[in-house]
C-alpha cells in the first residue's frame, strides 16, 4: 500500500512540476506564413528545433494573412504588432519611419547570424541606412512560369515562345475545356508579377525601375507590357474570375491537370513536382518574337529582396524575441533545403541536397547565365507605386480595364 501511495505522489510531483514549467515558458507571438508546405514544412521544421535550443520559449503562430501587408499595417496601426513578424522592403520602411521595428545589429552579430550569410545576399540584410531590420532566409527568388508539358502534347501544341503562339495555346486551350493558365489574381502580388514578366520583354528593368525611378509607366515599354497583358488577358489567358482567385484554388487547377500553365515562384517546384511529376517543367517567358525569345532569356522577373523576420520593438522580450527570429531564419534555411528541394536560400548552414528535383536542378544550372532580374511586390520600396501596381495589374488581368486606363490610373498614383 505504502509503494502505490509513494507512486502516486511522485506522480502528483511530477505533474506539478510540468505544471510549473508550462507556466514559466515565455510565450512570444509570431505572424508567419502557413499556408502550404512551402510556408508550413519550413515552419514546423523551426519550431521543432526550437524547442531544443530555447526550451524556456513558446510560439504562439498568427497565420499572415493573404493580404499584401494589409492586416500587419493594421496591427501596427492599432499599436499591437506581434513579437516577432515577418515583413518585406516596403512595410519595413513604413515601420522604420514609426519606428515599430528593432534594429537587429548586435543580435546579427553576436548570434553570428552575420557571418552565415552569403556574400551575393548581403544585399538582402542591409537596409539602406546601413542597419538591419529583419533577418532573411530568401536568397534570390525567380518568377517561374510552370506549364504542363502532357497537356501541350496532348493538345497538339509546343512550349509557345512568341505572345502570337501563346494566343494560339489558349484558343486551343479553350476548345478543349482547359484553362490556358491558373493565376491566383486574388493577390496583388501575382498580378504585379504577371504584368512584370511581360514588361521585361520590352525592359529588363521590369517593376523594379519604375519603383526605383528609372523608368515611367508612359515609356512605350510599359505601355507595350499593358496591351500585350490587357490583350491576352481578353483573349482569355486566365481563368473565368482570375481576379477572385485565391491560391488554393489555382494551384489546384494546375496540380489537378486542369490547367496547362501556372504562374508563382521557384517555391512552388517541389510541389508541383509532386502532383505532375515528369509532366511539369518551366519554361522561358514568350516574347514579342522568337530573336527576342532568345536574347530574353536571361532577363529574369523577381529578385531578392531585404525580406525576412523582423521584430517589434516594444515587446516586452524584444532581445529574447530577436534571437528566436534569427534562429528561425536559420532553420528555414535548412528546411528549404533538405526537405523543400531548394537551394536558394539567403544563409550557408553547411547544407547541400544531392537529390534536388530535375526542374531545380535545370534552375539553379541557368542562374550563373541570368544577366537581369527585377523584384516582387515585397522587394519594392515606393509605397505608393507598390499599392498601386498591385491593385491595376489586378484590373488589368480582368480584361475590364484597357492598357490606357491601367497607364492613366499608374501614372496619377504614383505622381
Amino acid at each position: 500500500m505504502r509503494k502505490w501511495i509513494s507512486m502516486l505522489l511522485a506522480a502528483v510531483m511530477l505533474l506539478s512540476v510540468a505544471s510549473t514549467l508550462a507556466e514559466d515558458k515565455i510565450k512570444l507571438s509570431i505572424y508567419a506564413q502557413y499556408a502550404d508546405d512551402d510556408t508550413k514544412v519550413p515552419y514546423d521544421y523551426a519550431v521543432e528545433k526550437l524547442a531544443e535550443a530555447f526550451p524556456e520559449v513558446e510560439l504562439e503562430l498568427i497565420v499572415q494573412a493573404q493580404d499584401d501587408g494589409a492586416t500587419l499595417l493594421a496591427l501596427a496601426a492599432a499599436k499591437n504588432l506581434p513579437d516577432i513578424y515577418q515583413t518585406g522592403s516596403g512595410i519595413l520602411s513604413t515601420f522604420r519611419n514609426s519606428k515599430q521595428i528593432m534594429v537587429l545589429d548586435d543580435i546579427a552579430a553576436s548570434t553570428g547570424f552575420i557571418d552565415k550569410v552569403y556574400e551575393n545576399s548581403k544585399d538582402f540584410l542591409y537596409a539602406d541606412d546601413g542597419h538591419i531590420y529583419a533577418f532573411p532566409y530568401a536568397g534570390q527568388e525567380y518568377v517561374i512560369w510552370y506549364c504542363n508539358k502532357a497537356l501541350f502534347e496532348q493538345a497538339g501544341l509546343e512550349i509557345p515562345k512568341t505572345f502570337d503562339e501563346l494566343k494560339h495555346c489558349v484558343e486551343v486551350f479553350k476548345e478543349k475545356g482547359i484553362v490556358p493558365l491558373a493565376l491566383f489574381g486574388q493577390e496583388g502580388w501575382i498580378s504585379a508579377a504577371m504584368y512584370d514578366v511581360i514588361a521585361t520583354r520590352y525592359n529588363p528593368g521590369g517593376i523594379k525601375a519604375l519603383d526605383r525611378g528609372q523608368a515611367k509607366v508612359t515609356d512605350e515599354a510599359y505601355v507595350k507590357a499593358a496591351e500585350t497583358l490587357y490583350d491576352l488577358a481578353k483573349a482569355g489567358l486566365f481563368q473565368t474570375g482570375v481576379t477572385s482567385s485565391n491560391y488554393d484554388q489555382a494551384a489546384a487547377m494546375f496540380s489537378n491537370g486542369e490547367a496547362a500553365m501556372f504562374i508563382n515562384g521557384q517555391w512552388f517546384i517541389e510541389d508541383a513536382t509532386k502532383a505532375l511529376g515528369d509532366n511539369v517543367e518551366w519554361m522561358y517567358y514568350p516574347s514579342t518574337d522568337e530573336a527576342s525569345w532568345e536574347t530574353g532569356k536571361t532577363a529574369f522577373s523577381g529578385g531578392g529582396s531585404i525580406s525576412g523576420y523582423a521584430v517589434n520593438p516594444d515587446s516586452p522580450n524584444a532581445e529574447l524575441a530577436a534571437k528566436v527570429a534569427a534562429f528561425m531564419s536559420e532553420k528555414y534555411c535548412e528546411a528549404k533545403i533538405m526537405l523543400r528541394s531548394n537551394p536558394l536560400v539567403a544563409l550557408d548552414v553547411g547544407m547541400t541536397n544531392e537529390s534536388l528535383t530535375p526542374m531545380m536542378n535545370a534552375l539553379v544550372a541557368w542562374v550563373p547565365s541570368m544577366t537581369s532580374t527585377t523584384a516582387f511586390t515585397w522587394g519594392l520600396t515606393n509605397p505608393d507605386f507598390t499599392e498601386a501596381i498591385g491593385t491595376w495589374s489586378q484590373a488589368l488581368i480582368s480584361g475590364e480595364y484597357t492598357a490606357e486606363e491601367f497607364i492613366q490610373e499608374m501614372s496619377m498614383a504614383v505622381k
